[in-house]
């Protein structure tokens, strides 16, 4: 049977947004987003780097390729997602040592992010915002 490279899966989320990643080792890093570079689906350098920031935080000696499928929010809770996803999934690996949780941990990738929108109530333009109050 022919050697096929083990990968890691994990899942990470953010408001509405799910992402399922897969960690596999490579001779790069590299991250593709449904089928695209995390570049250009996410289309600025800051969502970018969001997804970057795991390799940063733990200074990989190992490269690896993820491919990441996301779905459901914006952009900007999509690439908070996978970032989330990444991490979980690294972690997972092990190869990083045993200091890579701390790290990661310290960082606050690890944690799910639990903020939601808040529902529109009745009687209210928004969740809080109330109409204009006029005394006659």
């Amino acid at each position: 049977m022919a050697d096929t490279p083990r990968y890691t899966t994990a899942v990470g989320r953010r408001k509405t947004a799910s992402a399922r990643v897969k960690v596999t080792p490579a001779a790069k890093n590299t991250i593709l987003v449904n089928g695209m570079s995390a570049l250009e689906y996410f289309g600025t350098a800051t969502r970018d780097s969001i997804t970057m920031d795991v390799f940063k935080a733990l200074e990989t000696k190992q490269n690896y390729e993820v491919v990441a499928r996301v779905q459901g929010g914006g952009k900007n809770a999509q690439a908070e997602a996978v970032r989330h996803a990444m991490a979980r999934a690294l972690l997972s690996v092990d190869a990083e040592g045993p200091d890579a949780r701390s790290t990661l941990k310290k960082a606050g990738y690890l944690k799910r992010d639990p903020r939601h929108v808040e529902r529109k109530k009745p009687g209210l333009r928004k969740a809080r915002k109330a109409p204009q109050w006029s005394k006659r």
